[in-house]
């Protein structure tokens, strides 16, 4: 598949799922269509691959948490960034921050809520549940690739860390080889001095 071709999976229960290619994964809710079409092209347009979904119901769905009424058709599911909108029926956009954040297998996941509104209580709310940012619609450009470059710094240390850890934990087994190796070379030294003197002793009472 060349690099920005769509490609369009069927998911159950109505909705669209779209998906392009490279890079980051981000999953876009927003109930309206309109919307959720923005917020795809400016995704696509900063060569994020893209996956929408029209209520939080569906996007639990999709990340399989909705307690096992209808798990995500994909396998090893990888999502690097959620993005939502505040106002939707059903499951709201906070609602789904916050089942999100409960989530073991998504929780370090970074959540971004849209709103056309700007009620300070309400981004507040949003942000002490762990959300990332809130943006306010029309969505441009420059907030998704401001977004983008945040995620993809937070990912580089994470793997800066790990590859530190990995290190370390690679010097302590040689460390622990080395020590393990010098203190079996002692046992046999030992043990040969010990044998040499018995058979010393031995030659001398012949």
């Amino acid at each position: 598949m060349a690099v920005g071709e769509v490609m369009r999976m069927e998911i159950p229960a109505g909705g669209d799922l779209t998906v392009t290619t490279p890079e980051l994964h981000v999953l876009a809710v927003d109930d309206s269509i309109v919307d959720r079409k923005v917020i795809e092209r400016l995704l696509r347009i900063s060569s994020c691959k893209v996956t929408t979904v029209e209520s939080g119901t569906r996007a639990l769905q999709y990340l399989g948490l909705d307690g096992g009424k209808g798990a995500s058709n994909l396998k090893d599911l990888k999502v690097n960034l959620i993005v939502t909108d505040y106002s939707m029926p059903g499951l709201s956009g906070y609602d789904l921050l916050k089942k999100i954040k409960e989530s073991s297998a998504f929780r370090e996941v970074p959540v971004v809520i849209m709103s056309s509104e700007n009620i300070l209580p309400r981004i507040q709310e949003c942000l002490k549940e762990g959300a990332e940012e809130f943006l306010l619609k029309p969505v441009k450009l420059a907030d998704v690739k401001r977004i983008k470059q945040l995620i993809m710094r937070n990912e580089a240390e994470e793997c800066k860390i790990l590859s530190h850890s990995n290190k370390r934990k690679l010097q302590e087994d040689s460390d622990t080889s080395s020590s393990s190796h010098d203190d079996t070379s002692v046992k046999d030294s030992s043990c040969s001095k010990r044998m040499k003197s018995e058979s010393e002793n031995l030659f001398s009472l012949l």
